[in-house]
């Protein structure tokens, strides 16, 4: 966990000196330990997966906004 924190794939929060990870991230944090667990990816191999997810997430939005505006022309 602290690992994943310092690459900034997760972040901790602490409070009371406890720490804990927002609800938002447990989906992402059981992917990464999936990841990490069954197919022996690295911290490094995680980190890139995540960012090459996010870049086609990016990238699949763009997609759709270019389709929406060229709808826009198409229907004139």
């Amino acid at each position: 966990m602290d690992s994943l924190n310092k690459i900034g794939l997760i972040q901790i929060e602490v409070v009371d000196q406890n720490q804990f990870i927002h609800q938002d991230q447990i989906g992402n944090l059981e992917k990464m330990i999936r990841l990490h667990n069954e197919l022996n990816v690295n911290l490094e191999g995680i980190d890139v997966v995540f960012n090459l997810l996010e870049k086609e997430r990016a990238l699949r939005n763009e997609l759709n906004t270019l389709k929406n505006r060229l709808r826009l022309y198409e229907n004139d």
